[in-house]
């Protein structure tokens, strides 16, 4: 039995997947707002307002409380010699494993809010797709990209 992989992402990445839920959560919140105007102006049933705000607040404790706090607990990564293996998945958990042999080049992405929590994302290319590792604090994630980056220019070499 194969064992799952042992490194986790930054518990900085809390804050930043909790923010991008907030920010998800205000568009919930516009649209039930014109639920609840509607349902006033319009003179609908009683219950839409009701409805309109559990759903707000469903989507608010989901959004921004629980799947980041999952989603952290789950993602899990390890880099070898041969490969890489990444986990995440909150209800379907999704195990992956890249071939070194297989990486064209790797990347760090650093968007505004990564930015003020000093984190960065790795992105792994390969002829196929970009597999990423997110929410990593910013020096390892440059250790990350350089060290997965001489891995794979020995792994081609090794062909």
């Amino acid at each position: 039995m194969l064992f799952e992989p042992q490194k986790r992402i930054s518990e900085r990445a809390l804050p930043v997947w909790r923010i991008t839920g907030g920010i998800y959560s205000l568009i919930a919140l516009i649209i039930c707002g014109g639920a609840i105007a509607l349902t006033i102006i319009l003179e609908w049933p009683v219950w839409i307002i009701a409805a309109a705000i559990i759903l707000l607040i469903l989507d608010i404790y989901f959004f921004v409380y629980l799947f980041p706090l999952l989603k952290w607990k789950r993602w899990r990564y390890e880099v070898r010699d041969q490969e890489i293996e990444l986990q995440h998945g909150i209800f379907i958990v999704k195990r992956t494993l890249v071939p070194m042999i297989r990486v064209q080049h790797v990347d760090t992405k650093q968007g505004p809010i990564l930015r003020k929590y000093d984190l960065a994302t790795v992105a792994v290319s390969t002829a196929a797709t970009v597999h990423e590792i997110p929410a990593l604090e910013l020096g390892e994630a440059e250790e990350l990209r350089v060290f997965i980056s001489r891995l794979a220019r020995v792994a081609d070499e090794d062909v």
